[in-house]
């Protein structure tokens, strides 16, 4: 069965295309759609096993995006699929589910409308999600149609770890609670990691850390979400490229204040003005961090340090929470390339049963590989992500 697997932005769409009646799974192509809605948008379209192909031309909505995916994936000269019957489902990423779904589900019309309903507190995702939902009706009438929600997995927490102590009647008027992201991120390195460390994941202790321009931590609880950092938005939890992480709300009511900022000018500086580019003033990019750090940078010290803090931090209050920790899995696009993160975490948790191996570890990049020491009794891991994959396999097993 080929499944059309989309992530669509406000302004993009990240797309691939998988054959899950292969042998497991089968990469046909993957690609990206840019500037939806410029005067001039891109498409970058990569086979699997052909040239890669390019397409600049105006693209004013999603609907003509995903128009123009189909034709590149039905080319005679680039495309991986004789005709369009050959799509028997698309399988969407969608940023918040609320307390709607606490798993994937088929695309209706209740579940459009729920979809909407969360606009409010995910303004900058749901909408776009919503979009290629409604593309695809468009250019792909009749084909079944799968949500996979990022808040899904955590939708297990317990209310001591969901709730804030903030007047119930908020929670009862706006659902004003912690949700978390990257579940399916999270939910499929647990598992993964969990085969990679000899670990029965039903009866299991795991900390899986999504460490990219945008990070989350999660306690994953004999398979099942048990806290994460990232809260009523992705705003919460650990430092980041542009977010701030925790702080003091008093803090930012107190630089509001001050400075006779809205809170629309409050939200762009605690999302996209702050975290390590904040702290430096360089940039969002760890690894031009990691390059200043080196180069005695002050701020970029203080804002490594910081980063890898943070994390650790996380993984010890979470090791608390689940009464022990068997196995940390390092994932995403800093937590499977960058060494040093990894060991920096690691250093110092000898107390906790972690042996990190720094030669295991030195250099390892995007694969899954063991850091830990065949002796260490908490297994340190790290896992290359797929979420794609995991959003294929969700309407791959609901169509059928």
């Amino acid at each position: 069965m080929v499944i059309l697997v989309l992530n669509c932005g406000s302004s993009s769409i990240k797309y691939q295309v998988i054959d899950m009646e292969a042998a497991g799974s089968n990469l046909l192509a993957k690609g990206l759609v840019e500037r939806i809605g410029l005067a001039e948008g891109d498409l970058t379209h990569k086979p699997v096993g052909k040239n890669r192909f390019e397409l600049h031309r105006p693209i004013p909505d999603h609907t003509t995006g995903i128009r123009l995916v189909l034709d590149a994936l039905t080319d005679a000269e680039h495309g991986v699929i004789a005709s369009l019957d050959e799509v028997k489902a698309v399988g969407h990423r969608v940023a918040h589910g609320g307390e709607f779904f606490a798993e994937s589900t088929l695309v209706n019309e209740e579940v459009k409308e729920k979809i909407r309903a969360l606009f409010e507190i995910a303004p900058l995702h749901n909408p776009a999600n919503l979009e290629g939902i409604l593309s695809i009706e468009k250019v792909l009438p009749g084909t079944p149609q799968v949500a996979v929600f990022d808040t899904s997995f955590h939708q297990t927490i317990p209310a001591i770890n969901y709730m804030y102590a903030l007047p119930y009647a908020y929670y009862e008027k706006y659902r004003v609670r912690k949700y978390g992201f990257h579940g399916t991120s999270h939910k499929f390195v647990a598992a993964k990691g969990a085969a990679l460390a000899g670990l029965d994941l039903a009866h299991s202790k795991i900390v899986t850390c999504h460490i990219g321009n945008g990070a989350s931590v999660t306690a994953v609880l004999n398979g099942k979400s048990f806290d994460t950092s990232m809260g009523f938005s992705p705003v919460d939890g650990l430092v980041m490229g542009t977010r701030c992480g925790a702080v003091d709300p008093s803090a930012v009511t107190f630089i509001g204040d001050k400075e006779g900022m809205s809170y629309d000018q409050l939200n762009a500086m605690m999302n996209k003005q702050s975290g390590v580019q904040g702290l430096t003033g360089l940039s969002s990019d760890m690894r031009d961090i990691d390059k200043a750090y080196h180069e005695g940078d002050e701020r970029a010290i203080l804002a490594r340090d910081m980063y890898f803090n943070r994390i650790k931090k996380f993984v010890g209050e979470y090791a608390a929470e689940m009464g022990g920790l068997d196995l940390i899995v390092f994932t995403g696009g800093v937590g499977e390339n960058s060494d040093e993160m990894r060991e920096g975490v690691c250093r110092g948790l000898e107390f906790m049963g972690v042996e990190f191996d720094a030669e295991a570890n030195k250099g390892a990049r995007g694969t899954d590989k063991i850091l830990s020491t065949a002796a260490s009794r908490v297994k340190v891991a790290m896992i290359a992500t797929d979420e794609e994959l995991v959003i294929a396999t969700d309407t791959f097993n609901l169509v059928r």
